[in-house]
Order: C-alpha cells, then structure tokens, then sequence
C-alpha cells in the first residue's frame, strides 16, 4: 500500500473522536492539568470559536520551565505555539510523515478547510504503520508457507 495515496483520514477514524481544546485564558497549570488527564502531548488553543495555536509539552519545557515562569498564573495565551502547522483531511500518510520529520513536530491538527477535524501524532503514524507491516508480513507468511492458491 502506497503511503502516498492513504490519507490521514484513515489515522482519525482509528482514534477517539475528540480533540481536546483549552481557552487562551486558561493558565498552564490547568492546561498541563487537562494534558496529564486525557495524556495527551498537544492541546488545542480556542479563542472563542477559532484555533489561535497549540500548546505542547515543548512550549511548558521552553517558555515556561526554562523561563522560570510560575504556571498558576501564566496564561496559555503567553507562551503557546502561535505559527503552529497543520494538515488538511486530503494529506497523505507519507507527507505528514515528511512534515513531523522535517519541521521536527509531533502533533499536527487536521482541517477540513477552516473547521478543526482531528488531531494526528507521531504515535498515531507509527502506530498505524506497525499494523500495516505486520498485516502485510503475515499474507507474506501465508503466500510462502500455505502454498500458492492458483
């Protein structure tokens, strides 16, 4: 199966169907609170109805931690990733692949034009990716030790 022509929405359709999602006026520590409970590495950043960015594991090491901030009163707003990239439900497996590995994320939202569909990690493609060797190692198995059908 050609990574180039499976499309990212087939990632989304194995996973929950919610994206988590935090106010710009939430503080880290509610943010890193909601991150440990659905243990998750990225969340999404709202302003009313719009994605205004992601916060992510890095952003609490980088701006927060490392900055000597104190996350109780740190406002999301202040040190989220505001030029965060994204994919849309039409991209294939192979260039989400490309772009986490290049651009050195692990989260990308998914968009269907403006609206916010999902989320994909790095687990998810390699998750995905495991299955599909290990589906594909089995019918090699089957070929080569069941005996030729026709």
């Amino acid at each position: 199966m050609p990574l180039n022509k499976v499309l990212v929405t087939i990632l989304l359709g194995e996973k929950r169907s919610s994206v988590y999602c935090i106010s710009v006026d939430a503080t880290v520590d509610v943010a890193v609170s909601e991150m440990n409970r659905q243990r998750i590495g990225s969340i999404i950043v709202k302003e009313g109805g719009s994605v205004v960015g992601m916060f992510t594991e890095r952003d609490v090491l980088t701006r927060v931690v490392a900055a000597g901030r104190d996350s109780k009163v740190t406002v999301v707003r202040d040190v989220m990733t505001k030029d965060y990239l994204s994919i849309s439900k039409d991209t294939s497996i192979e260039d989400a692949m490309q772009i986490m590995t290049e651009k050195r994320v692990r989260h990308l939202p998914v968009f269907d034009d403006e609206q916010l569909v999902g989320m994909i990690s790095i687990g998810d493609v390699t998750r995905w990716l495991l299955q599909v060797n290990e589906m594909e190692a089995e019918n090699l198995r089957r070929y080569v030790f069941d005996g030729y059908p026709g």
